[in-house]
């Protein structure tokens, strides 16, 4: 048994836990970092840098097509080696895990303890590792332990057969045939980056729409580009069943046999074994503790909790601003709110979807213009891509700033860039036609939505794109 005393515990080795390590040892503090393993972020292990590293070799491959009518000849004699193109997907996988451990490893040092974590009280933990039993008293706790897949329990009879995003990656080789049960931004892209590398695919989602768009003009056009892709079954329940050795997924329109499903159902936070209530803190019926998101505090104590493990926003790089303000906080006497960044949510589907700011369904159409641009008005897009695409931009109707927007288009990531740095400044539309739009490039479709707006809005004294000296 060991008994240690540190200014700061962080509990979680991932993104948000090394950016809360950052700002404390930036404070000059002592602290101890646990983490029960693997090692590594959730983005490089299993995440984002995985699934774009899968998309990339489907897009490789899918554009031999392009090629032949760019006059590439020969095209129609490739072949596609799937065990190979998976294993290079699965080496980028492991290089990008080994940096995010290594990075762990290097950041804490001899004050990274390996084991499992709970509360006592809510500053003193109990660590068991293989060898040790640890108690940690700590001034204040920073709570970074991320996410898993969520598997409901009508799934379970099915558990050999069932893959998550968590295990994908481990897989050797690719099933012949798959199922995707949750078609929100994960289970779009590998749904499409499997299908494009030979899976047969098919999907499954409750909902009407796709990747979580908000915007009907935005999903009308999406079920457009990707329907041809897989067969996609929305807007009711599937089930699964197995007659012998047979799994099938069943929907309202069909019966398909498959040999995995990927459940990409949302993840859940790894707070449910850290024995918060026994420790004091008050739960909701999810067994959420009461935090606040600008300062990421818990109730009135030195705890806060960042990342994944809050379910606020369960992206990269909010779990990394959240992590720099839950350790800047640990390490300091009070809990000082800040401003959150623009909600930004981008799926690397080819073409690209995206969101910004405030979703459509969040507005006052009272108080709201929206601007539309398409595509194939934008030569870049043009020359891109044949697909079809959208941009819809929402404005405030009294003070012209930028609310929030939607899109689906060829590299729509850079449009969601602009457009987050622009609402971030409040930035009137007037402001942002004012900035050069060089040609020809994807975020003239910029221009084109505002321009939409302003013949909305009263009309300015000035040439659209001009402001006076």
């Amino acid at each position: 048994m060991t008994t240690q005393q540190v200014d700061v515990a962080i509990i979680g080795a991932g993104t948000a836990g090394l950016y809360a390590l950052r700002e404390v040892k930036r404070a000059g503090k002592s602290f101890v970092l646990i983490d029960h393993g693997p090692l590594g972020t959730t983005c490089a292990r299993v995440g984002c840098m995985p699934s774009k590293a899968a998309l990339y070799a489907a897009e490789l491959w899918t554009m031999r097509q392009q090629q032949a009518e760019y006059g590439v000849e020969g095209t129609q004699k490739l072949s596609l080696n799937q065990d190979k193109a998976w294993a290079k997907v699965r080496e980028m996988r492991d290089g990008f895990a080994h940096g995010a451990a290594n990075n762990a490893t290097k950041a804490a040092g001899e004050h990274l303890i390996m084991g499992r974590a709970h509360f006592l009280k809510p500053t003193l933990l109990e660590v068991k590792t293989e060898d040790d039993t640890h108690y940690i008293k700590a001034k204040s706790v920073v709570i970074a332990v991320g996410s898993r897949p969520v598997i409901p329990g009508f799934l379970s009879p099915y558990q050999e057969q069932l893959i998550t995003t968590d295990t994908l990656f481990d897989l050797k080789q690719l099933p012949k045939r798959l199922g995707v049960l949750g078609l929100g931004a994960i289970g779009l892209e590998m749904g499409l980056a499997l299908h494009r590398l030979g899976v047969e695919v098919v999907g499954a989602d409750m909902a009407e729409s796709i990747a979580g768009i908000d915007d009907p003009e935005v999903s009308e056009l999406a079920l457009q580009n990707f329907k041809h892709s897989f067969p996609m079954h929305l807007g009711a329940p599937a089930e699964l069943s197995q007659e012998g050795k047979t799994l099938y997924l069943q929907t309202q329109e069909a019966k398909i046999a498959v040999d995995k499903v990927l459940v990409a159902l949302g993840r859940r936070p790894n707070i449910d074994k850290l024995n918060l209530a026994e420790a004091g803190f008050s739960l909701d019926d999810r067994g959420m503790p009461k935090f606040d998101p600008h300062s990421l505090q818990i109730e009135d104590y030195p705890v806060y909790i960042a990342g994944d493990a809050n379910s606020y926003r369960t992206l990269l790089h909010e779990a990394a601003a959240e992590g720099a303000i839950a350790g800047f906080n640990a390490a300091h006497d009070h809990a000082q709110p800040f401003k959150r960044k623009t909600a930004l949510a981008i799926a690397f589907t080819q073409p690209d979807i995206i969101s910004v700011g405030q979703r459509l369904s969040e507005l006052a159409p009272a108080h709201t213009i929206i601007g539309t641009a398409r595509t194939s008005t934008n030569g870049r897009s043009r020359i891109l891509t044949d697909a079809e695409g959208i941009l819809r931009i929402y404005a405030d109707k009294t003070r012209a700033t930028i609310l929030g927007a939607s899109m689906i288009g060829a590299r729509a990531e850079h449009v969601a860039q602009f457009l987050a740095l622009a609402i971030d400044n409040e930035l009137t539309i007037y402001e942002l036609l004012a900035a050069p739009f060089y040609h020809p490039v994807v975020e003239e479709t910029i221009q084109s939505a505002l321009q939409d707006i302003a013949r909305q809005l009263e009309p300015s004294p000035y040439p659209l794109g001009s402001q006076p000296q």
